[in-house]
C-alpha cells in the first residue's frame, strides 16, 4: 500500500470517438489509526501527508486534549493495512478516550461515521471567545488566494483544502481527500505553530462538523465555497460564529453573524 499522497496510474482518455492511453495523477487515501496510550480510538481514511498535524488537530477537535503540548506522537507504524499513529497524552485526558472509545472506520469526508449512538452524534459546541473582525474583501481575497495554494489538488483534482487567514493577511493551508481531515490537519498545524485563525476557509459546503471544528479552534469566522446546512447555521449562531457560504469571486451569502465594514484590506492576503 502506498504511503505517498499522490500516485500515477494508467488510464485511457476519451473525447468523442478519440481515445488514447495516459498516465494520470490521483490522490491516495489510506487507513490512519489514531491510538492513545496504546488504546485504539479511531480509524480514518485520509491522505497520508501532514500526519503529525492530523494527529494534533484531530485530538483537539475531538476534545481529547485542550492544547497541542499535551500530545506527543511517539511512533508512526506503517503496516500492510495502513498507518498507525501512536500518541501519548496525560493520564487525566485518557479517561475521555476510554469513555468515548469508538474504534470507528471513518469514511472519507465524513466526520460522524461510526458514532455509536444518536445522542453522541451532535456534541455540545463551545462559544468562541472573540468576535469577527475581518471584512468581506479580506474573505474574498483569501478564498481567491486559496485557489492558488493547493499543490495536491493542482496535480490530482481530488482534494479539499482548509485554510486559516491569520496575522497580517497570511494564509495557512492544508489539503486532504476528506474535508474534515483537511480541517483537522489545519487545526493541528496552527496549534503546533502558535497560529490563531481569524477566519477558516473551506473548499466545500459548510456542514455541522466544519462549524463545530471551527468553534473548537476558537475561530470566529467560517467561509465556505458552497452552501451551509441548516444545522451548521444553528450551530454557528449558538457558537457566536460568523458563517458565510458561496464565498466566490465578488460575492458571498451571510447566514449567521456579522462582518466588519469593507476596508479593502483583502489585497494583502499572502500564501
Amino acid at each position: 500500500m502506498s504511503r505517498t499522497p499522490l500516485q500515477d496510474v494508467a488510464a485511457e482518455r476519451r473525447h468523442g470517438t478519440e481515445h488514447r492511453t495516459s498516465v494520470e495523477t490521483v490522490a491516495e487515501e489510506t487507513p490512519i489509526a489514531l491510538v492513545y496510550n496504546g488504546r485504539p480510538y479511531a480509524v480514518m481514511m485520509a491522505t497520508p501527508a501532514d500526519l503529525d498535524d492530523f494527529a494534533v488537530g484531530f485530538s483537539l477537535s475531538e476534545g481529547i486534549v485542550t492544547r497541542a503540548d499535551e500530545i506527543e506522537v511517539v511512533d508512526r507504524l506503517h503496516t500492510a493495512h495502513g498507518i498507525s499513529l501512536q500518541m501519548l497524552i496525560p493520564q487525566r485526558h485518557y479517561a475521555a478516550v476510554d469513555s468515548r472509545h469508538r474504534n470507528l472506520t471513518g469514511r472519507t469526508g465524513c466526520g460522524l461515521c461510526g458514532t455509536d449512538s444518536l445522542q453522541n452524534a451532535i456534541r455540545p459546541v463551545r462559544r468562541v471567545s472573540i468576535s469577527a473582525q475581518l471584512d468581506m474583501a479580506t474573505l474574498l481575497a483569501g478564498m481567491s488566494a486559496l485557489e492558488a495554494a493547493q499543490p495536491l489538488n493542482d496535480q490530482c483534482g481530488a482534494t479539499h483544502a482548509a485554510a486559516f487567514i491569520h496575522g497580517q493577511g497570511q494564509l495557512l493551508v492544508r489539503e486532504d481527500v476528506g474535508r474534515h481531515n483537511a480541517i483537522d490537519k489545519l487545526v493541528g498545524a496552527a496549534a503546533r505553530r502558535g497560529v490563531r485563525g481569524d477566519a477558516m476557509l473551506v473548499t466545500s459546503r459548510a456542514s455541522y462538523e466544519v462549524v463545530h471544528k471551527a468553534a473548537q479552534a476558537d475561530c470566529p469566522i467560517v467561509a465556505a465555497i458552497s452552501a451551509p446546512t441548516a444545522l451548521a447555521i444553528r450551530i454557528a449562531n449558538e457558537a457566536g460564529i460568523t458563517l458565510a457560504g458561496f464565498t466566490r469571486e465578488t460575492r458571498l451569502t451571510l447566514y449567521a453573524g456579522t462582518l466588519a465594514e469593507t476596508l479593502e484590506t483583502g489585497a494583502g492576503i499572502t500564501g
